[in-house]
């Protein structure tokens, strides 16, 4: 029989690599220093000789991050008061204010006030500084204040 017509079992495949996003990978010093713990940690857990299977995720997990440590861009903060990356930023949109700190796409979450350079809003917002009123298709948006 041929191996085209042999149904492969989870327990076959390796896992799926992670993909890499096209572009700068830029990141604050304090991103830089988190994707470095995740290569120590992955490395370490290597050296702990796990299974066959958690071994394969490991290792692609840790090419993932060594890329992303490869191709790291540590940007300065910025000067004046215009957004920009590694602002903090409290704006006003749809009648309620929300806080957050612009950061690089692996150090990003949401739930920490950590929102992804790459985001829809920080795209509409860069540039922009206190007192201003940007319009978007979902509203408008003021920015309140900016620290960098």
């Amino acid at each position: 029989m041929s191996r085209a017509f042999v149904k492969e079992t989870a327990n076959d495949a390796p896992p799926p690599e992670r993909m890499v996003t096209e572009g700068p990978n830029l990141v604050t010093p304090e991103g830089a220093q988190q994707i470095a713990r995740e290569v120590a940690r992955l490395e370490a857990a290597l050296k702990a000789g796990p299974d066959v299977l958690l071994r394969e995720t490991l290792e692609r997990d840790l090419r993932y991050w060594a890329v992303r440590q490869a191709s790291a861009e540590i940007v300065p903060k910025a000067a004046g008061d215009a957004i920009a990356f590694g602002s903090r930023v409290s704006l006003r949109r749809g009648g309620r204010v929300q806080t957050f700190r612009i950061v690089g796409e692996d150090e990003a979450d949401p739930a920490k006030g950590l929102v992804n350079i790459r985001a829809p809003l920080v795209a509409s917002i860069l540039g922009a500084e206190p007192g201003e009123t940007i319009e978007t298709p979902s509203g408008e948006i003021e920015i309140l204040t900016v620290e960098n």
